[in-house]
């Protein structure tokens, strides 16, 4: 059965961007003000007392299902994030319209609430301007923001919502707020290695996961980068993989300065075991490849703990049944 966007909010506490070509920064961050700024879009009215953030995100919710958010309808925000793929794709590079493909792998959006910026180059700040950013990509969704508000303008479910949400016609603004919310909707807390944190540390693992979890916290430092709760730190490091190209050096992208060149964003592991292909390329196909680049470039990392990395088989094998233990299932089911 597939999913119903008029269905009850996804609200996923079980077991990403996107990648794209950027506008500058500067000129997206005013080109959102503006759409902040058109009072002639004000409506005023008046509305019985209601979970603002809860319908919020169910207007979301049905934005984010809406194909009619790409220039030619037929890319939604589910197509590059499903739900059953912990809102990946399972693309090397995601599909757009006109079957153009996008420049970075699709990264999962469990937990996007707590990131501290946004794309694999981190340069956007919030998740309400990174909604602009696969919605205006040539090679996405390929719409111009304000064609796409008077496309939607002629929907009365979207009008009557716009105004008793937020009080104004539909608009930028509108689009951005609500797709924001329904993000911050999509939680990923209750794997195995959640209860076993909730356990002190006793109970939820096998003595292999234990055992994995061990190695990777302790003996080879993974949790440097890879900190907890949601397994990343955020930071922009360097990761060395053998394809580093011109068309995509990282955060020098954004900032122009060569010592960003083949930096990303550090990216969650958490339900990894379905968020394969691996990296921002999707050029790793596996987690056993991905133990062995970093076992082959080990000397070349900043972090010393890293430089330490030589795990035998077995110790390979026990990683990998700890990172399974980070899959939160529930959502596949709702």
């Amino acid at each position: 059965m597939g999913y119903d966007p008029r269905r009850k909010l996804i609200t996923l506490k079980s077991k990403t961007h996107k990648k794209t070509i950027y506008v500058p920064l500067l000129l997206l961050l005013s080109a959102f003000l503006l759409s902040q700024c058109d009072n002639s879009t004000n409506v005023e009215t008046k509305s019985p007392k209601i979970d603002l953030e809860l319908e919020k995100a169910k207007f979301g919710k049905l934005l984010f299902f809406d194909k009619r958010l790409s220039v030619n309808n037929s890319v939604a925000c589910i197509t590059c994030h499903d739900p059953n793929k912990a809102f990946t794709d399972g693309e090397i590079k995601s599909k757009g319209v006109f079957g153009r493909l996008a420049l970075r792998n699709a990264p999962t959006l469990l937990n996007v609430k707590d990131a501290p910026h946004f794309m694999f180059d981190g340069a956007v700040p919030t998740l309400e301007m990174q909604a602009i950013i696969p919605i205006q990509d040539h090679n996405e969704m390929g719409f111009q923001m304000g064609e796409l508000v008077e496309k939607l303008r002629g929907d009365a479910v979207y009008a009557k919502k716009a105004v008793k949400l937020y009080h104004r016609k539909l608009d930028a603004f509108v689009i951005t707020r609500s797709l924001a919310a329904f993000q911050r909707t999509l939680i990923s807390e209750d794997s195995k290695f959640d209860e076993f944190v909730k356990s002190n540390f006793t109970k939820g693992l096998s003595e292999e996961e234990k055992i994995g979890w061990e190695l990777f916290s302790e003996k080879f430092g993974c949790i440097s980068c890879h900190a907890l709760p949601h397994f990343t730190s955020y930071e922009m490091k360097i990761n060395h993989l053998a394809k580093i190209t011109e068309l995509d050096q990282g955060r020098y992208r954004i900032t122009g300065d060569s010592a960003d060149i083949g930096k990303f964003k550090t990216p969650t592991l958490r339900n990894i075991i379905l968020t394969f292909p691996y990296m921002h390329d999707g050029s790793i196909n596996s987690l056993e490849e991905v133990l062995k680049m970093y076992e082959i470039n080990r000397l070349k990392f900043d972090d010393s703990r890293m430089k330490k990395f030589q795990p035998s088989e077995k110790e390979k094998k026990n990683i990998i049944l700890f990172l399974s233990a980070l899959t939160d299932e529930r959502h596949l089911s709702e």
